[in-house]
């Protein structure tokens, strides 16, 4: 290696070394991406929200749902006597839920036998508002801060001002009979409705439309913790389910086969037929077939010889033997194919002939003459072979 190598190389390395160590002392930026993701620490997550939820539920315990409500609480129902095994609280904090309608009525469902349900989210499922009779509107336009309190006067002092993440997501028509206001949101001094409580036969949703209030960074912020802790504090001490973000599906990459995948006996199952497929193809492909060598088929030389002899005949001018083995060999076929006698070719065994090969009978019987005639005239000519040969061709071909 010459000297000139040896310096571009080292320049190299330099330069790389240099791009590293400028690369890991840069300062990261802040992802502001609202994951609401509880493994997160980045502003919008939950990370603090879900390690406190003991501590904000002392007499409870705390499970995450990975898969959807409606297979996570149909395991609990009981279909002999209509009832869950189970109860508690539903939590689920994200800005855009993706609670699909079976699952939204299993959650109406689980509240209506006694339970909780605890949903802050802009996106509410269309179920849940058909079902109880309210309506949310997104058409207020605002700026800057807002302001979020609590209707009961002992939270006055747990009011907060949140900056950023916000949305314009409000309650426009409730309820009155099963709701109750818990909650205002305030946007340039005009006061919105944004947290109730809505009665569902035995047991209670709390709709809450501001997400944000939960994340790493406004929990963090000032004493907004308090307000957090109000508004959860709605809530009875029971179980918590809590709706984790990381779901089952989502690590799955909502594929179609989510429902397989989801069971561990079918997803065995399904890994395994994948990796005898696999297997199947590596193998297979390593056995190639050997060429097949194209024989030609053997050529019918009994029909070569009968052309050869028809030629030889024909060429020598031998018309009386041909016509007459041409009348042989048709008699023959009619003997085998139709059982009819050929001794004697009248009009009888003409119309014979005609019933039973489906022939017409005209045309049978000019054949069956031209047989005759040409059977007693002493010199057939070529023409006499030709019209013969025509006339039984066509009683083939017919």
């Amino acid at each position: 290696m010459n000297r000139t190598i040896k310096i571009y190389l080292g320049f190299l390395v330099l330069l790389f070394t240099l791009i590293v160590f400028i690369e890991f002392s840069a300062e990261k930026p802040i992802n502001w991406s609202k994951t609401y993701n509880e493994k997160h620490k980045i502003p919008f997550g939950t990370y603090v929200l879900y390690n406190e939820m003991e501590n904000l539920f002392p007499e409870s315990r705390v499970y995450d749902i990975k898969i959807t409500p409606y297979e996570y609480f149909d395991d609990f129902y009981n279909w002999e006597d209509s009832t869950y095994t189970t109860t508690g609280t539903y939590i689920h904090i994200k800005e855009n839920v993706s609670i699909d309608d079976v699952s939204a009525q299993e959650l109406l469902d689980f509240a209506s036998h006694g339970n909780s349900v605890f949903l802050s989210t802009n996106n509410i499922p269309q179920k849940f508002k058909d079902s109880l009779y309210f309506e949310t509107k997104n058409d207020y336009k605002f700026t800057g801060a807002a302001a979020f309190s609590l209707a009961n006067p002992k939270f006055k002092n747990d009011s907060i001002h949140i900056e950023k993440g916000l949305n314009n997501l409000y309650f426009s028509e409730l309820d009155s009979l099963n709701t109750t206001v818990l909650g205002y949101q305030v946007f340039d001094s005009i006061k919105y409705i944004n947290y109730v409580k809505i009665k569902h036969e035995y047991g209670n949703l709390f709709l809450h439309l501001q997400p944000v209030a939960f994340t790493n960074y406004n929990i963090l912020k000032k004493e907004n913790k308090k307000y957090v802790e109000a508004v959860l504090g709605y809530l009875p001490d029971d179980i918590i389910y809590f709706d984790s973000v990381n779901k089952t599906a989502n690590e799955l990459g909502n594929s179609k086969l989510r429902f397989i995948l989801s069971k561990p006996a079918l997803r065995y199952a399904w890994y395994l037929a994948l990796l005898t497929l696999i297997l199947f193809i590596v193998f297979n492909a390593k056995r190639k077939q050997r060429i097949i060598k194209v024989i030609k088929p053997h050529e019918n030389t009994t029909v070569a010889f009968i052309k050869t002899i028809g030629n030889l005949y024909y060429e020598t001018k031998d018309h009386n033997n041909l016509v007459d083995k041409k009348i042989t060999y048709f008699l023959e076929y009619l003997r085998r194919v139709y059982y009819l006698d050929t001794q004697i070719l009248d009009e009888k065994f003409a119309k014979n002939l005609a019933l039973k090969a489906g022939k017409d009978k005209a045309e049978i019987k000019k054949l069956i003459n031209s047989i005759a005639y040409l059977r007693s005239k002493p010199e057939c000519n070529e023409a006499d072979l030709l019209r013969l040969n025509k006339q039984i061709e066509e009683f083939y071909s017919a």
